[in-house]
């Protein structure tokens, strides 16, 4: 892999940390700027709607910029909002900066999905993809423990000048090292917009926000879970999420390198292979060494699918790789959002913490069945539906669109 993707999953190691290690300082955060830790718990909220919102809008809105200084001003952007956030006087401001940082934030993982395939040969681009993840699988791992830690004895804003530093190491980084990117003549804003009007496209979103919102269904509940069901003490679940992002890590790559080879039979799989953890989540939470095995498994299904899911998108968008890539990153947030929604609903109609496994595999196994029917579509469908960028009679994966497998068969 080139020593570019380095640049690009420091950058991601950044985006990472900051996005989650709020969590772990929501009390000193507060304590601080004398608000509520229900006010204060808004911060992660009002940081994924930034993500929502900013993906799309910024990545078309510097579209016609050319990719590596579109990372560049991103990477700035990402830079400034975190110094902002190092500085806030008041909540106000420390909200407004999360929410800037959180634009950028979207936006860069959809223009670096597109830069990093276009650093490698085709047959590895999901790997390229699965690279510059890395960088968010060790945010979790070590990235949001550390920053926690040192929020929490050096004080929060600490924190944000440590991730400000990384974020700039990374915007000198990708500066020295990722190279010019040749690009053809970028659309407009309005033809990148039309993206949305393609039936796969769409449909590689639903597989998105349904695939992935089973993951937070549970995970937003991880830890009473764990604690209340399962029976672990709350100093131990913390080295619990370490074992989760060590699953992070290991699923990411895994998926990536599955997926240069067969892009829709990874996807099945992978689907599959995460609604089964999260069912046996309903019995496994009864068992602590059961229970311990499914939390590394969730965290390797749930960012296995990073990978694939990205590279479906990208095999459908066309001449709009950038826009598309980052309203799929803008959909895993919506995911986030949805499953913790619908997991707290499940909660509040007085059903125990052990049924949000089950309740949680229904949903990723509908972004399964949707993930078929788009497949199928490969085959069966109209011209349009078929992959815009592969050559004649093969579908994304450089194979016989009559050969593309049923989930049953992979």
């Amino acid at each position: 892999m080139p020593i570019a993707l380095l640049a690009l999953a420091l950058s991601a190691f950044g985006i990472g940390t900051t996005e989650f290690v709020i969590m772990g300082l929501l009390p000193d955060v507060a304590d601080d700027l004398d608000v509520g830790i229900t006010s204060a718990g808004l911060l992660v909220t009002g940081y994924a709607l930034g993500v929502v919102v900013g993906a799309p809008v910024l990545t078309a809105a510097l579209g016609r910029l050319p990719r590596k200084k579109t990372i560049l001003i991103l990477s700035g952007v990402f830079l400034a909002g975190n110094l902002l956030c190092a500085v806030a006087p008041s909540y106000g401001v420390l909200m407004a900066a999360r929410f800037i940082t959180a634009c950028a934030h979207g936006a860069f993982f959809g223009i670096a999905s597109v830069v990093a395939t276009g650093l490698v040969t085709k047959d590895k681009q999901a790997s390229a993809i699965a690279m510059v993840f890395t960088g968010s699988t060790v945010a979790n791992v070590l990235g949001v423990p550390l920053g926690t830690f040192l929020g929490q004895h050096l004080g929060w804003r600490s924190t944000f000048w440590a991730v400000t530093a990384i974020a700039l190491v990374a915007t000198l980084g990708i500066a020295a090292l990722v190279p010019d990117i040749r690009q053809d003549a970028p659309p407009s804003f309005r033809a990148e917009m039309r993206v949305l009007k393609r039936r796969q496209v769409l449909l590689a979103l639903l597989v998105t926000v349904f695939g992935y919102g089973g993951v937070f269904t549970l995970f937003t509940y991880i830890t009473p879970l764990l604690t209340d069901v399962t029976g672990f003490a709350e100093s131990t679940v913390s080295w619990l999420l370490v074992l989760f992002g060590t699953g992070l890590f290991i699923g990411n790559l895994v998926a990536g390198k599955a997926a240069d080879r067969r892009l829709m039979p990874t996807v099945y799989v992978v689907l599959l292979a995460l609604s089964a953890v999260l069912f046996a989540f309903g019995t496994a939470s009864h068992d602590k060494t059961a229970a311990a095995v499914c939390v590394l498994l969730l965290g390797a299904t749930a960012f296995g699918t990073v990978p694939p899911l990205q590279m479906r998108i990208l095999a459908k968008a066309g001449d709009a790789p950038a826009v598309a890539s980052a309203f799929n990153i803008s959909a895993f947030n919506v995911a986030n959002a949805g499953g913790s929604f619908i997991g707290g609903r499940v909660i509040d109609a007085g059903h125990s913490l052990s049924t949000l496994g089950p309740v949680a595999a229904v949903i990723s196994l509908t972004g399964l069945a949707i993930a078929a029917y788009s497949g199928r579509l490969d085959t069966h469908g109209r011209p349009g539906d078929r992959d815009i960028t592969a050559r004649p009679g093969t579908d994304a994966e450089g194979t016989s669109e009559d050969t593309v497998p049923s989930p049953a068969e992979a």
